[in-house]
């Protein structure tokens, strides 16, 4: 492959140096695990030989209706990896030249109703439906990412002392933080680890596992709520549920810097998202605070007939 007068080993074996120089700087198995993905995403069915044919497939990956979040994750770990190309002397430029998309920020949460009805839709009867139930029911208690959610094993938690950590080696900040969880999580977690075989390694199989005592992946859960969705006529996804624990939680009275430490953020600017309201919240709120009512009398505060 030919990019300006330079030939280049194939895509693949730049992405393996680049995956294996990353390691070996102390990026995280995730953080690895994501880079493969994009780059192999970006590279599948590339045949171009030069810079302008980069650049061309650039443009094609980028085009159409991304949302904001899906565009600027896609422009960090590729961008991360021209970078590199080009400290390397493989590319004389950077293709990724373009700013970040700007993100409202405005998180979803779903409505109260939507949440009763979709627990309960799991069987829980079974093994699958109780995990189902079980893993929304956690993921509402706590706010837990999916990937880290899926990769805990029983060893991580203590639900006498109604807590469980997320080890350093799931997170995806690669800090350990230790979550609380209420009494009918605890519960319910309990029925489905006493539901597992009792030949299963509780060691090696996840909690969260499927009905082979195999890992479950995002992409396994995400098609479970999908189904979960069109049931109820309203979509659901895995972060979905983060979201609505993090509003709900704000709303009923979390501060910011505590949700910050639960959610696992790095900083509080990336908390702030979930401070952004709607315009209903911000109207019930100003009529439980507004001072106006600290400042007139009983009789200049009487409410007159008709306002216009």
């Amino acid at each position: 492959m030919l990019l300006g007068n330079k030939k280049l080993p194939l895509w693949k074996d730049l992405v393996e140096e680049f995956l294996l120089e990353k390691e070996l700087n102390g990026a995280s198995e995730r953080t690895l695990s994501d880079y493969r993905y994009y780059l192999e995403r970006f590279f599948n069915g590339f045949t171009g030989k030069t810079e302008a044919d980069l650049r061309k497939r650039v443009i094609e990956f980028f085009s159409g209706k991304l949302a904001p979040a899906t565009f600027n994750i896609r422009r960090a770990y590729l961008k991360s990896f021209f970078n590199w190309c080009l400290r390397k002397g493989i590319l004389s430029s950077n293709p990724i030249n373009f700013k970040r998309r700007k993100d409202e920020g405005r998180a979803r949460a779903v409505p109260k109703e939507v949440i009763k009805k979709l627990l309960e839709l799991p069987n829980r009867k079974t093994f699958t439906g109780l995990r189902n139930f079980t893993l929304i029911l956690f993921t509402l208690d706590t706010g837990i990412r999916p990937k880290e959610a899926l990769s805990l094993k029983v060893k991580d938690f203590n639900l006498e002392g109604k807590e469980v950590e997320v080890p350093t080696f799931y997170a995806k900040t690669r800090k350990k933080r230790i979550l609380p969880l209420s009494v009918p999580t605890c519960v319910w977690l309990k029925r489905l680890i006493k539901a597992r075989p009792k030949d299963w390694n509780n060691e090696e199989v996840p909690v969260f596992c499927n009905r082979e005592g195999k890992k479950l992946s995002v992409a396994s859960w995400s098609q479970t709520l999908e189904r979960y969705s069109k049931k109820l006529g309203y979509k659901i996804t895995p972060y979905d549920l983060r979201h609505t624990f993090a509003i709900y939680s704000l709303r009923e009275g979390m501060s910011p810097f505590a949700l910050q430490r639960i959610l696992g953020h790095a900083d509080l600017n990336t908390t702030k998202r979930y401070l952004a309201l709607t315009q209903a919240d911000l109207a019930i709120e100003h009529r439980k605070s507004s001072p106006v009512k600290l400042f007139l009398s009983s009789r200049a505060g009487k409410i007159p007939g008709k306002l216009f």
